[in-house]
């Protein structure tokens, strides 16, 4: 996981997919954060992703950087504990201006039955499961 983790952090900005209804829905997010030995992003729940993902947990996230590329399939779990939400914003203070631990919009969810692929046109897939 923590491979998954520095790749993603390496990368800077990932695609979260998920659905709505049959319609999928893609869209640029960049934070990401281990806590309690799991692998957590983060959202507002009055934006339409945390809806769908209440709806639907299944998602999948996808980036690139340096030539390889991951995809991290899995269920996103919310995790509303005041301490999860600390540990995000504070791995991410520039987000304080928009959230905060207990402002009943800040999400963290974490990822569960997690399938990570690391590809590039060289050689093998390498696949880490974790959560």
């Amino acid at each position: 996981m923590e491979k998954v983790y520095e790749f993603l952090k390496g990368a800077g900005t990932y695609y979260l997919a998920t659905v709505e209804g049959d319609q999928p829905r893609v869209r640029p997010f960049g934070t990401v954060n281990i806590f309690d030995g799991k692998l957590y992003i983060q959202t507002g729940k009055v934006k339409p992703c945390s809806k769908q993902l209440a709806a639907n947990p299944k998602a999948e996230i996808c980036a690139f950087t340096g030539g390889k590329w991951i995809r991290i399939a899995g269920e996103l779990i919310d995790d509303d504990r005041f301490e999860a939400k600390k540990s995000m914003l504070d791995a991410y203070p520039n987000l304080r201006g928009s959230y905060s631990e207990d402002d009943g919009n800040t999400q963290v969810l974490y990822f569960k039955n997690a399938t990570a692929t690391i590809s590039s046109f060289a050689g093998e897939p390498e696949v880490i499961t974790f959560g």
